[in-house]
């Protein structure tokens, strides 16, 4: 059975669920956290989540992405009790860690963790490279092809070197301007 020595501690521990389960595993833990009277054990329980930018009907949308599918993460002081509400809570295949001990989550990860739950400014999920040949397919230089010189996914904006007058301008676009060739 988990025993942890109780002069560790409350730590933050990976629980191992099925995926797409983990918004319904983090209900179940808080409600039986509530009714078993475990909330001087098991204090949060977070679905890492991210702000992230996507292409939706050729626009970009910001969603939040689970970070981790699969896994959700808890606050606890892990003992018999605890690591029993846990483990048995459906949904929940396991603790991360080695056989039936869970294995803490290092500060420095979670700090990780935690900086980019919070980041304000969504990353992006467009797969676009410098290097990569690209067709234009809006604006002033709409069916333009031209190669990807410089990426910055915090903007959303790529610098595509287009050919005009037989000569290379460098034209700053939103990713959803163009289109990858392959």
């Amino acid at each position: 059975m988990a025993k942890q020595d109780p002069s560790i501690g409350r730590h933050w521990y990976v629980i191992h669920t099925y995926s797409g389960y983990e918004n319904a595993v983090k209900k179940a833990v808080e409600q039986r956290m509530e009714s078993m009277s475990m909330q001087d054990h098991v204090f949060e329980v977070v679905v890492p989540m991210e702000k992230v930018t996507m292409m939706k009907n050729g626009k970009p949308t910001v969603v939040e992405k689970n970070l981790f599918p699969g896994y959700v993460l808890v606050d606890m002081i892990v003992t018999d009790a605890s690591w029993f509400m846990i483990r048995n809570t459906p949904n929940v295949t396991g603790f991360v860690g080695s056989g039936n001990t869970p294995v803490p989550v290092l500060p420095e990860e979670f700090g990780v963790i935690k900086r980019r739950m919070g980041a304000e400014d969504p990353t992006t999920d467009i797969k676009l490279n410098a290097g990569d040949l690209v067709s234009i397919k809006e604006g002033p230089f709409s069916n333009y092809e031209g190669v990807i010189s410089k990426v910055n996914k915090a903007k959303g904006k790529i610098t595509v070197m287009v050919s005009i007058f037989d000569r290379e301008t460098p034209v700053e676009l939103d990713f959803h301007q163009v289109i990858k060739k392959l």
